[in-house]
């Protein structure tokens, strides 16, 4: 029997508290990106929220994703009214999520951190997220989500332009 990393034993008490029933999955290898993870677990790279560390301008900013977006970080600023969003580099992240990049969970952070989510996530009845740690990972649905980490969504990608002229 093989002792449960800690952070993932953390995960799953703050779940629970929060009222998840998902499910949490140890993968056999690390799923420390969306293609990884869809394919460990046979689902679509889409039904894969990344959460997503950004720094905006020293506060924490998390994006939960769906695999299959990448972040346009300049639209998304915009959006949630900050002057700038960078990636969080790996002390930042672990500073304020007490999890490492790759395995950065919704929720159980040491202090709450405001969240955004994207709505394309609502397509999936089921959706994976990362527990904690690189290799595991756990079931949810855009609903619980959003009630788990009090997320409000966002567009992630830049808006498409229409081609076609205005009258």
């Amino acid at each position: 029997m093989s002792i449960e990393h800690a952070s993932v034993a953390s995960f799953r008490g703050e779940l629970s508290r929060r009222g998840g029933t998902g499910d949490v999955v140890i993968l056999p290898d690390s799923a420390h990106t969306a293609a990884l993870a869809a394919a460990a677990l046979g689902c679509e790279v889409g039904a894969i929220a990344n959460s997503l560390l950004f720094d905006a301008d020293g506060e924490p900013v998390l994006i939960l994703t769906s695999g299959a977006h990448r972040v346009d970080t300049g639209a998304v600023a915009a959006r949630i009214g900050v002057g700038r969003l960078k990636r969080a580099d790996p002390d930042f992240v672990r500073r304020h999520t007490g999890q490492v990049i790759g395995g950065v969970s919704p929720i159980d952070h040491p202090a709450p951190i405001r969240t955004w989510i994207d709505p394309w996530l609502r397509q999936h009845d089921v959706v994976w997220a990362a527990a904690g740690h690189p290799a595991a990972v756990f079931s949810s649905t855009y609903d619980e989500l959003v009630a788990m980490t009090g997320a409000v969504e966002v567009e992630v990608e830049p808006e498409v332009q229409s081609e076609v002229d205005e009258p």
